[in-house]
């Protein structure tokens, strides 16, 4: 299926690794000129050349911290007028929230709920006055399952759902939508990480805890960030113009409610 979107302007946040990574992938799959940032410099060019070399278009990497206003303003210079909007951070740390205090918060709210607000303020209008856009907001399977040690996670992310609710009923009527992707365990840098520090803590080899883990998923493996892309790539499709204010879940069968 052609998407639609060959020579449309995405920016894709936080796309050097993992989920964002194989988002700016599909994307550039179907034409789609990018627009990447990261923190790391070294990492976001390695992927830009990558996605140069096996699609052809064009790739700006912009290496920044999207969450604060300075690289905002760096990623939004080099692409003010988007037709695809990515919105992706890291997640906050896990812990108790007995231990965290109010500049934790805000830190967990500037990252995963403030941020994709102000960048979904910088660029709705020009995506209505084009009467063409499409907004994508990676979350977190905790959204609709809560996890008990990802407090900060589950407030900051539930914000943006909230708040992501209400215009996505307001822009949808100028061929403008806003959905969000609720990833749950993905083979990715970070659910490496987590697996790795949970092997150390029992003192068993890391597989042991990996298998574990996809044992408890019943598609029995973690998710590919490549058919994560895919399926981000089909909510910027022209196609899904009549598809806003959703929250897809892609978590291997992992949530276990019928609704």
């Amino acid at each position: 299926m052609d998407f639609g979107i060959k020579g449309k302007t995405a920016i894709v946040c936080a796309s050097s690794k993992g989920l964002g990574r194989g988002c700016a992938f599909s994307l550039a799959r179907e034409g789609v000129n990018l627009v990447i940032t990261a923190r790391g410099k070294e990492a976001l060019e390695k992927t830009a050349e990558e996605i140069r070399a096996a699609t052809g278009v064009k790739v700006t990497a912009v290496a920044c911290d999207i969450t604060t206003e300075a690289g905002r303003k760096l990623t939004l210079a080099a692409c003010p007028d988007p037709d695809i909007l990515v919105n992706n951070a890291g997640g906050p740390p896990p812990g108790d929230f007995r231990n965290w205090t109010r500049d934790t918060w805000i830190a967990a709210l500037d990252a995963n709920m403030l941020t994709p607000i102000e960048l979904i303020r910088a660029t709705v209008d020009g995506m209505i006055s084009r009467k063409f856009g499409r907004i994508v907001n990676i979350t977190s399977s905790s959204v609709k399952a809560p996890i008990e040690i990802l407090g900060l996670s589950n407030g900051a992310r539930s914000g943006l759902t909230g708040f992501v609710a209400g215009i996505a009923r307001k822009t949808v009527a100028h061929n403008v939508t806003i959905n969000n992707l609720l990833p749950g365990s993905f083979d990715t840098d970070r659910i490496r990480t987590t697996l790795t520090a949970q092997a150390k803590t029992r003192g068993v080899d890391v597989e042991v805890i990996r298998k574990e883990r996809m044992g408890q998923c019943p598609a029995g493996r973690f998710g590919d960030p490549a058919e994560f892309g895919d399926a981000c790539a089909y909510l910027c499709s022209a196609q899904a113009g009549y598809v806003t204010g959703q929250n897809f879940l892609i978590d291997g069968g992992s949530y276990p409610g019928t609704y």
